[in-house]
């Protein structure tokens, strides 16, 4: 009888071993496919990080040409601005120095 029951036993023990390895069998396989989405995920937010950072990159270059355009063009406004500035304190100096001269001449004579 003992014979008997320590068959059934193992027989019960081998039946639940192999429950137990299919299940993690299962789990196996259902981890490998969700780390394999996980992975596909990762690789298009990697995608999408790449094309914004090109995107950026080309704004970074246009944004850099279009400002360097207008600081050429606002220092060329200013030289300009500062040429026309210097000729008319220049004509104002020599208006106010041909007026005291002229003054002068005046209360010298007068």
């Amino acid at each position: 009888m003992e014979q008997k029951y320590f068959e059934i036993l193992m027989e019960n023990m081998k039946s639940e071993f192999k429950a137990v390895a299919e299940g993690h069998e299962s789990l196996r396989q259902e981890f490998g496919r969700k780390f394999d989405q996980l992975n596909q995920k990762i690789d298009d937010v990697d995608f999408k990080v790449d094309v914004v950072n090109n995107r950026l990159n080309e704004v970074k270059t246009e944004l850099s040409s279009r400002i360097d355009a207008v600081d050429t063009k606002l220092s060329k406004r200013i030289d300009e601005v500062d040429a026309k500035l210097s000729r008319k304190i220049d004509a104002v100096a020599s208006d106010l120095a041909a007026h005291r001269a002229d003054t002068e001449l005046h209360r010298a004579h007068g």
